[in-house]
């Protein structure tokens, strides 16, 4: 048998050592997800009461023709700006779609007079003051669960499923094919937005003093997002299973879905290497959804 030197130690502790970090890393992303599903579910009530839906007619099968139009053209913004060193615009463009976006959802969460203008300005001056990871991943679930929330309550099953489809096919493309996304995720952490999740790899990880992005883990905020948005609109079918009043067997389906393609995505995710994610999480969701459903009509 073999002796087992002090080097071969010191590589099994390291090799331990990154396996509990991998460990922590997969389990607080899944925790962005599920946090991302249940802050929208709860926001969805109240902004359909405010009338904050972003498509007049739920059930119009061009409304995730619309959807996509618009991720396309301001994808396409975005890396054209870039390309010819307007940083600054694309910042603050960004910025103000962010601010708006915490607006809306302090405006449900915090309906008190000048509360909810207060807390949005707050929080849009920190992100420019002091954009570090936590404060991207505060923010980015304020936004992931705002906007899964009003997407949800403005479409139907149908064109949420529609759109889905349409996103995990484009993902997969945009990442492996043209490779144009992998160039804006890149651009946006150098932004510092919260466009992403992001988890450190060691304890001395800062955006702020320049780490590479190998030494944290990323996720993009449109893959906690779309397939929360199927959540909510399946939340909203009539005459299903209800779980403690606040979800449906559908939508709870949808979710359990979602945290299940995110494992298997994981499983085939390599540290430095960028995954669609939407192709795993987008058809957990809708398998997950599809189950759910079916065990509230049969």
């Amino acid at each position: 048998m073999p002796e087992i030197t002090e080097e071969d130690k010191r590589d099994q502790e390291v090799e331990g050592e990154e396996r509990k970090a991998s460990i922590l890393l997969f389990l607080g992303m899944g925790c962005f997800i599920l946090i991302t599903h249940l802050l929208a579910v709860l926001l969805a009530a109240p902004l359909d009461a405010a009338g904050m839906q972003a498509f007049e007619n739920p059930e119009s099968l061009w409304n995730p023709l619309y959807f996509f139009g618009f991720i396309i053209a301001f994808t396409a913004f975005i890396l054209i700006v870039l390309k010819y060193g307007g940083e600054k615009l694309v910042y603050f463009v960004l910025l103000a779609a962010v601010t708006l976006t915490i607006y809306y959802v302090m405006v449900v969460l915090l309906p008190y007079r000048f509360v909810p203008q207060v807390i949005t300005i707050a929080l849009a001056l920190l992100l420019y003051i002091y954009p570090e990871w936590y404060v991207l991943d505060l923010t980015g679930l304020l936004i992931g669960g705002g906007a899964a929330a009003i997407f949800g309550i403005s479409l139907g099953i149908l064109p949420v499923l529609l759109l889905m489809i349409i996103l995990l096919v484009y993902d997969a493309i945009a990442v492996y094919k043209t490779k144009h996304m992998v160039s804006l995720a890149e651009s946006v952490v150098d932004l510092r937005m919260p466009i992403l999740f992001v988890l450190p790899r060691h304890l001395h990880f800062s955006l702020l003093k320049g780490s590479e992005m190998e030494e944290g883990f990323f996720m993009g905020l449109g893959d906690a997002i779309i397939p929360a948005v199927l959540v909510v609109s399946a939340n909203a079918l009539p005459e299903t299973l209800q779980f403690s009043g606040l979800i449906n067997a559908p939508a709870l389906g949808a979710l359990l879905g979602t945290l299940i393609g995110y494992a298997a995505l994981t499983g085939v995710a390599g540290r430095g290497k960028p995954h669609a994610g939407l192709p795993f999480l987008n058809t957990g969701a809708i398998i997950g959804f599809l189950i759910g459903y079916a065990a509230t009509v049969l």
